[in-house]
């Protein structure tokens, strides 16, 4: 799986959590937050982006994304389920070089873009469900920023 960072161009998995690494490093003493999120936009092919985001807190963010097309999604259910499997998988790699290079203290968000209006606030309790029971915090808008704001312009 590649990603795109602004900063440091098109990069395989590998390079992209060196990235995350690297601008750690730089502050290791400051907070952090490891956001994931996914979204959408459907026409004729579906295009599914999904983020990285590393954010220091108080000093600014790096992000990484990965753009996939793919077959339009029937539903909104089956839309939102495909976005949240997209943010899971990459969840689980991202966690698993966690655990690789020590780096336990970050929590990993999952970022839905879903929230509690408009269509999908039926199906807050199921996906938040699905990322609680895979272990990770789950945030939904206007808090899910990383799948609202940052995979959204991507989209496009």
């Amino acid at each position: 799986m590649n990603f795109i960072s602004p900063t440091d161009g098109k990069l395989d998995f590998e390079e992209t959590f060196a990235s995350i690494i690297r601008f750690v490093k730089e502050a290791p003493t400051a907070n952090y937050r490891l956001m994931i999120g996914s979204d959408s936009q459907q026409t004729k092919t579906a295009i599914f982006v999904t983020t990285i985001v590393i954010y220091r807190e108080g000093k600014g963010a790096r992000f990484y994304y990965n753009k996939e097309q793919v077959k339009p999604q029937p539903t909104l259910r089956q839309k939102i389920y495909h976005e949240t499997l997209k943010s899971l998988q990459v969840a689980g790699k991202v966690a698993e070089k966690m655990t690789d290079e020590a780096l336990l203290d970050l929590n990993i968000e999952v970022h839905l873009d879903i929230g509690r209006n408009g269509e999908t606030r039926d199906l807050i309790k199921e996906v938040v469900g699905m990322v609680v029971g895979s272990g990770y915090e789950a945030k939904i808008k206007p808090s899910a920023y990383g799948a609202s704001n940052v995979a959204d312009r991507y989209t496009k």
